[in-house]
């Protein structure tokens, strides 16, 4: 029986990389000459650290890892979890974004819900952070991947693993 996992996945390669580009551009831009911008990226963690002089700088330096991320991996600003922006000392300011990895229960519950309003000849389960799809026809199967995908937009999801 074919069958298939959604799951969603950053890829820390790529992210490091986009990381890199914009501490080299802060680095290299006038604006930000003597001020304390900086980027920092916990792997361990998957937080990624803006560090600035004002929520202005912040904004600007957002303004420039957003498209290098994006150009690095698809929708990959979509997964970023921003929290709030925090003073440090005197005037400066930090921000933290988490990177969210897997399909959390209520994304997988929706997929389901989803899958199982299309009326397609498939079967879901969840298992963990991925959701898996099986059906007696692969066309059943591809079907169900380009139904969610268009349906669900505001999480990036990725479809691999086929069995066949």
């Amino acid at each position: 029986m074919p069958s298939f996992d959604f799951s969603s996945e950053a890829d820390q390669v790529a992210l490091k990389n986009a990381i890199d580009i914009v501490n080299r551009q802060i680095v290299a831009r006038y604006d930000f000459k003597g001020t304390s911008a900086k980027i920092e990226f916990n792997e361990k963690d998957k937080i990624i650290t803006l560090f600035g002089d004002s929520d202005f700088q912040l904004g600007q330096i957002k303004d420039i890892l957003f498209p290098a991320m994006e150009k690095k991996e698809k929708e990959s600003v979509k997964r970023l979890d921003l929290k709030t922006v925090q003073k440090i000392s005197g005037n400066k300011v930090k921000q933290e974004m988490a990177v969210r990895n897997g399909i959390d229960t209520e994304l997988a519950k929706k997929i389901v819900k989803l899958t199982k309003d299309l009326k397609l000849k498939v079967q879901t389960s969840i298992q963990g952070d991925t959701v898996r799809v099986s059906g007696a026809k692969r066309d059943d199967l591809q079907s169900c991947i380009t139904q969610i995908t268009a349906l669900i937009t505001d999480y990036p999801l990725k479809y691999g693993n086929f069995r066949d």
